[in-house]
């Protein structure tokens, strides 16, 4: 197990953050802007989503690079900036943590189908090593894959990032089919556990996609394709719309309940996705007497 791992394991579960979408969409973010443009433009907005989460007692917060590769970038003219988004939302979330928490740096999908030839295999491992390698020398403690539908993407961006040396979690997507307990290519979470293990990821798990009743069936299928760590996102329930904007219905002590159950049952890091807030963090922590 990688060092920094087994230091923060040695006292599970480990809490990690809530969104940071659906958070910099209530400070102002328009619809179909990118989150990534605001650490150019609005990194006060963003420090402040870090510190939310630093002082609701995260023990792991995220970086706001989740779309900072070169092809999503690239859709918003963006790529020339790929160097400074990701050195300054390294920036931003360190110096938020200040030392109180670790900074795990958000890798999300390309947004191209590798199946239908959109991009190549290679492209994809150059395009992760080299928004992971800004990130790495920016002094990010690790890096977290996520929000996966495809596995074979998710094994190439970690063949691309873990030479770095930092540890490395990937996280799948399961929202498919009647139980919700596939990703969008029909990959179950045995087989993904499974390929991501031997693909030496230092830890797996699941994020976004669903509510939270829906992940204790997709953990316990998880721990049956995999010994290694298990990290656990899910979203406040499935948004409303109301006037254009997602609406979440989840009560963060309802939520952090349920997180704890998971954490009992074998989930070593315990957070939120979509419509979670620093509340529903400092209650999960509440409910763990910490």
């Amino acid at each position: 197990m990688h060092p920094l791992l087994e230091k923060l394991l040695s006292h599970t579960p480990v809490v990690t953050d809530g969104a940071w979408g659906t958070e910099l969409t209530k400070r102002g973010l328009p619809p179909g802007e990118p989150p990534e443009r605001w650490n150019l433009d609005r990194p006060e907005e963003v420090a402040a989503v870090a510190q939310g989460y630093v002082q609701a007692g995260s023990q792991v917060i995220l970086t706001n690079t989740f779309g900072a590769n070169r092809f999503r970038l690239a859709d918003y003219g963006l790529a020339e900036e790929l160097v400074t988004i990701n050195r300054l939302g390294a920036k931003i979330s360190l110096e938020a943590a200040g030392g109180k928490a670790y900074v795990f740096a958000s890798l999300g999908p390309t947004g191209k189908m590798i199946f239908a030839g959109e991009i190549s295999p290679v492209e994809v491992i150059e395009a992760y090593r080299e928004q992971a390698r800004v990130l790495a020398e920016a002094g990010v403690h690790g890096f977290v894959i996520e929000t996966m539908s495809d596995v074979q993407e998710a094994q190439l961006a970690l063949s691309g990032v873990k030479p770095l040396g930092l540890p490395v979690v990937v996280c799948m997507t399961f929202d498919t089919g009647p139980e919700s307990d596939r990703t969008m290519m029909g990959v179950t979470p045995e087989e993904a556990a499974q390929i991501l293990t031997e693909s030496d990821a230092d830890a797996v798990g699941a994020n976004c996609g669903t509510g939270i009743e829906r992940f204790f069936n997709v953990l316990e299928r998880l721990k049956k394709g995999t010994n290694k760590p298990l990290w656990l996102k899910p979203n406040a329930g499935l948004p409303r719309i109301e006037n254009g904007v997602a609406v979440y219905d989840a009560i963060p002590e309802d939520f952090a309940e349920k997180a704890v159950q998971l954490a009992y049952q074998g989930a070593a890091f315990i957070g939120g996705c979509c419509g979670t807030t620093p509340e529903f963090i400092r209650a999960i922590n509440q409910r763990l007497g910490r």
